[in-house]
């Protein structure tokens, strides 16, 4: 508890919430997949997208995110990888957008436990690939350790925080969207939605590929 009302722990809880709730790739993903297959399917994402932040603050700690700070080789590989990866998400749901269906497609029960697993790859995946995090948690989680403390320890515990507040964040954001489920069941009206988030997602995909550090 004494760790929760610590003074710099709840700034970072503020930044960390701030971050959050920006739009971009995260929130772009998720509404996709609510469209495509549902709010559970889209919370499990969201589960792959938070995971992929314990990965980042154990690289943090360990250094490995300093390791790619300063090659710039490295950087604009993975800057490349993830961008090429959110572009072809984006394809995949513009093409998904413009393949005609029923108005409520059924999804078999295999089908569905693939895509609750592929979900989750997405999700991980599209939060390992960005260095817009490592940067975020190379630069933002040193600020929050004081001399003295467990380096790995506190980086878990913030971000265990930021996991918090982002699962919080997507999966709100998510059962808001399905609660538009009338609407959105309507082919014209999700293969609208599908084609603008699959377009959010190249031109996401682009920035990052393109961007500085």
């Amino acid at each position: 508890m004494a760790h929760l009302l610590d003074p710099q722990i709840l700034a970072f809880a503020l930044v960390a919430a701030v971050v959050t709730i920006l739009p971009g790739a995260d929130m772009a993903l998720v509404a996709r997949t609510v469209l495509v297959t549902g709010r559970r399917t889209a919370y499990v994402m969201s589960v792959g997208v938070c995971t992929g932040l314990w990965v980042h603050a154990v690289a943090s700690a360990i250094g490995v995110s300093a390791i790619l700070m300063t090659s710039s080789v490295l950087f604009t590989a993975v800057k490349i990888v993830g961008g090429v990866y959110l572009a072809a998400l984006g394809l995949l749901s513009i093409r998904h957008a413009l393949r005609p269906e029923p108005d409520t497609p059924s999804v078999a029960p295999a089908v569905a436990a693939r895509g609750m697993r592929r979900a989750f790859a997405q999700g991980l995946l599209s939060n390992l690939l960005n260095p817009k995090v490592t940067v975020f948690y190379f630069t933002l989680l040193p600020q929050f350790i004081r001399p003295g403390d467990p380096v790995l320890a506190r980086s878990l515990l913030l971000a265990a925080i930021h996991v918090v507040i982002g699962l919080v964040w997507l999966i709100t954001y998510a059962y808001f969207l399905s609660r538009l489920s009338t609407v959105l069941k309507k082919r014209r009206v999700r293969q609208a939605l599908e084609g603008v988030t699959g377009a959010v997602l190249i031109a996401l995909g682009v920035r990052l590929a393109w961007s500085r550090r």
